[in-house]
């Protein structure tokens, strides 16, 4: 897959394409329909598909300290896309002036001068253009005009954890946040996954047996909710079964939110500088404080026993 940022970096002899524009945080069940309506219509038109998306998050730029829990870095949604079979990412760097573009000039510029638009799918409820003033069938209007056509594909809509509510990164992050990392991966369609480099802590888990990789997460993402969850450590081209802690170590007054995971069963591990992944399979406990170092052995060693049990159920 190619990957574009900025206008200028598309090649001058790019011919027709299809065309999706978004967000795309998590890149989640919603978004892959849309996305695989994209690369479907490409492959029936022999074209390539493109994928519009922006950096940073519009409404950092729009208002200012409003940027939303990030489900997804750019480089895993990048991943993802080409998974689903994109032949192009465009990021495109969203500025105070680029954000007063009116609808129309975006659509010149960028869906007409630079990709040549033959097909552009979205959802329902897509806006672009100053002040989101763009719409799906203004985006029509105009496909009449500069020789490209919109199809919009419907959403399906989430199941429990949704409440019925159509798929949206706004949920997913909801769900998130609250912990419910069984809710999330129902709408992501996959674990949510936490990304970071691991750095050296307190070293705590070390000394009572159970040593962690301690995540240095990226900006903006979106965290669960305090506790413990079962998943899997991503490192080293491994896949390993983890018992994953989300707090503040309150055991020893600790105040730094962190994301440590313990490999189950590995022994001897050296993470640290390493660039690793975290993915929730499901919520075991809340954060919790005990009597004793003894208490917390304890409590540790039935998470891990639990852990592996929902890991083991899950394989």
């Amino acid at each position: 897959m190619q990957r574009w940022r900025g206008l200028e970096d598309i090649p001058e002899d790019w011919g027709r394409s299809v065309v999706t524009i978004g967000s795309y945080d998590g890149v989640h069940r919603g978004h892959q329909l849309i996305i695989g309506r994209a690369v479907e219509r490409a492959r029936e038109l022999g074209v390539p598909a493109v994928v519009v998306t922006f950096d940073p998050h519009p409404s950092e730029v729009v208002r200012p300290g409003s940027h939303p829990p990030l489900l997804a870095p750019h480089h895993r949604r990048a991943e993802l896309m080409a998974e689903l079979g994109v032949d192009a990412l465009l990021i495109l760097p969203f500025t105070s002036e680029f954000s007063k573009l009116a609808p129309a000039d975006f659509v010149v510029k960028v869906l007409v001068d630079k990709l040549h638009a033959r097909v552009v799918v979205e959802g329902p409820n897509f806006r672009f253009g100053h002040k989101a003033a763009g719409n799906v069938a203004f985006l029509a209007e105009l496909g009449g005009t500069y020789d490209y056509e919109v199809e919009v594909v419907d959403l399906y809509v989430s199941g429990e954890a949704g409440g019925g509510l159509p798929f949206s990164s706004t949920l997913t992050r909801r769900l998130v946040a609250e912990g419910d990392v069984t809710g999330a991966a129902e709408i992501l369609g996959r674990p949510h996954r936490v990304e970071g480099v691991v750095v050296r802590g307190a070293q705590r888990g070390r000394e009572l047996g159970f040593p962690t990789a301690n995540v240095e997460t990226l900006p903006h993402t979106a965290i669960p909710a305090d506790g413990v969850y079962a998943g899997w450590l991503h490192a080293d081209g491994e896949v390993m079964p983890a018992a994953i802690s989300v707090g503040t170590n309150p055991q020893f007054d600790g105040t730094t939110r962190t994301v440590e995971a313990y490999a189950i069963d590995r022994v001897g591990l050296d993470l640290y500088g390493q660039h690793v992944g975290v993915d929730f399979l499901a919520f075991v406990r809340g954060q919790a404080t005990f009597d004793s170092i003894d208490g917390l052995l304890e409590a540790i060693a039935d998470d891990v026993k639990r852990c592996r049990e929902l890991l083991e159920a899950a394989a």
